[in-house]
């Protein structure tokens, strides 16, 4: 059964006409959060080894991506849920407001633990960026029309991948800036999207007398935390440690709790009743298993390169630009064929199997490994990324009711990000792991040298003391680098695998031909679907505004899959 339509603010007010110019509009200030969200991802990206090597965080690393990653899941299932209920265009505004101060934050921050702190409050500006745009973009175009909206989407990570690099590395490499402007550059731009979303984003505002969900958000952020902690304290401490193993007990009872709670909630967080459906199933265990390779593979490449190949911040960067470009090209290539045959689940099945061939291909990374070859393997990345990481949301939200659009885009994503943190952490634990062993080895083995060249710790190593040491010193620490990333990949072969056989497995739905926001009855697409006042008439039960059609009329056999 699906959960009930949330009230309109205004129930005499007539509905939006979802004109050309005012969806382009609403996409254009939904464009503007998303660019600042992943904008700040490359930037911080290409930065990270100097910023943890001065604030003395080099083995713990992997933390400064994990914190983001985290407080992004744990509030997107609270965005899409109350964006269904409230209205998105208030939240939007306040996750632009959250992502904004942190920045501030994370550039004042004194030590390695505040840095982290202020990373995780970004992340809960940053979940509901992505969500709501996502949930948004549902509200105001068709799923059989929003394909077309997937190449401007993939043009702007395209715009970011070159001007984050550029920026980072710029601030990175120049003494008169500092890493601190990697963070300080998001305060015009974030004042730019707020002001743009203020005047541009008119969406429905509604209303709802249902209580909040807050024991589940409370019992699905225990749920979420205590697995995410599991596995980094299980990679530093052993799996058996005392700390893994009561994080690990934490995780089952909070997990059951949750699942209880939901059950019995009014308007649950998650309602359990999505999974009955077997192609959100599907597609969002896709995801997940996706999101888990993706995000190890992206967080600690450019690392890699500034350390094993010498580069400077900005031209390691840059190096995942190759990525984005096999994004876009696919992205637009795959939209072109969806948009006219309305048949997307080919293209899943073939994403699934390119970035398993670039996971086994990154395998081989060396020290001698040449660019032009780094490149090619995050092309390969970059082109399945393309093909799979738009279908599998909108096969989620094709598959549910237009009144669940933003609770069902948010829980794919949810487990997405679930698994993009599992395997970040996972990922970076083996990688941080083998990597302290082998510099200290490195760093032991050419004592004197070390000294000299000024590198007294691993946990203090920046790309510049590893370019200015001489060899042999430097030729065993890119050794180091190269020896302890490479072999990690082979752990996402399976994961990877499994996904393979969720994508065969995925169900294809025809897309449906209304926006989520007509379904609903808060917009029509023309004037001339406007409804006619009759002062001798009462509207007939159940109707619609302008005669669009019942939801579940609206979506058919889409909703019953």
């Amino acid at each position: 059964m699906s959960a009930p339509a949330p009230e309109t603010a205004d129930a005499g007010a007539a509905p939006i006409v979802l004109t050309r110019r005012r969806i382009n509009t609403i996409f254009g200030a939904l464009l503007a959060g998303m660019l600042m969200a992943s904008l700040d991802q490359t930037i911080v990206s290409t930065a990270m080894p100097t910023i943890v090597g001065e604030l003395g965080g080099v083995s713990h690393m992997a933390w400064m991506t994990t914190a983001y990653l985290l407080a992004t899941t744990l509030v997107m299932p609270v965005y899409g849920k109350f964006g269904d209920l409230w209205g998105r265009r208030t939240l939007f505004l306040v996750a632009i407001g959250l992502f904004t101060v942190a920045s501030a934050g994370a550039a004042m921050s004194p030590d390695f633990g505040w840095l982290v702190f202020w990373r995780g409050v970004q992340g809960l500006g940053g979940g509901g960026l992505m969500i709501l745009a996502q949930a948004i973009i549902a509200d105001i175009v068709p799923a059989r029309e929003r394909a077309k909206y997937m190449g401007p989407i993939g043009a702007l990570f395209g715009l970011s991948a070159v001007a984050g690099p550029l920026v980072g590395g710029f601030f990175t490499d120049h003494a008169a800036f500092g890493w601190e402007w990697a963070f300080w550059i998001n305060l015009p731009v974030g004042l730019a999207a707020f002001g743009i979303g203020w005047f541009a984003l008119t969406l429905p505002r509604k209303r709802s007398s249902t209580p909040v969900d807050y024991a589940g958000i409370l019992a699905l952020s225990a749920t979420t935390t205590a697995l995410v902690l599991f596995t980094d304290f299980g990679g530093q401490d052993g799996w058996t440690s005392w700390q893994a193993l009561s994080l690990l007990a934490a995780f089952v009872v909070s997990a059951v709790l949750f699942v209880a709670i939901e059950l019995r909630a009014t308007e649950p967080i998650i309602p359990m009743t999505l999974f009955r459906n077997r192609t959100f199933v599907v597609a969002t265990a896709l995801g997940a298993a996706v999101g888990l390779g993706m995000f190890s593979a992206i967080a600690f490449m450019p690392t890699f390169l500034q350390m094993a190949s010498g580069l400077s911040a900005a031209n390691s960067g840059l190096l995942m630009v190759p990525m984005v470009v096999g994004i876009i090209l696919t992205i637009q290539s795959s939209a072109t064929v969806i948009m006219r045959t309305g048949r997307y689940k080919a293209f899943t099945v073939a994403g699934v199997a390119v970035i398993m061939a670039a996971m086994i291909w990154m395998t081989t990374l060396s020290g001698d490994t040449s660019l032009w070859t780094v490149g090619g393997m995050v092309f390969v990345l970059g082109a399945g990324l393309g093909l799979i990481m738009q279908n599998v949301v909108l096969a989620a939200q094709n598959a549910v009711s237009a009144t669940q659009l933003g609770t069902a885009t948010s829980t794919n994503n949810y487990f997405r990000e679930v698994g993009a943190t599992l395997g970040v952490a996972v990922f970076g634990t083996l990688f941080t792991s083998r990597l302290a062993e082998n510099l200290a080895g490195a760093l032991t083995a050419n004592a004197e040298q070390a000294v000299q060249a000024g590198i007294t710790s691993p946990d203090t190593l920046v790309p510049a003391l590893v370019e200015a040491a001489g060899q042999p010193l430097k030729g065993a620490i890119v050794d180091a680098y190269a020896n302890s990333l490479a072999p990690v990949f082979w752990y996402l072969v399976p994961i990877l695998a499994v996904g393979l056989l969720l994508a065969l497995a995925l169900k294809e739905i025809p897309l449906s031909e209304f926006a989520g926001m007509v379904a609903r009855g808060e917009a029509v697409a023309s004037e001339d679907d406007l409804p006619v006042v009759r002062a001798d008439a009462e509207p007939e039960a159940g109707a619609l505004p302008g005669g669009a059609q019942s939801d579940d009329d609206a979506r058919g056999a889409s909703i019953h899959a």
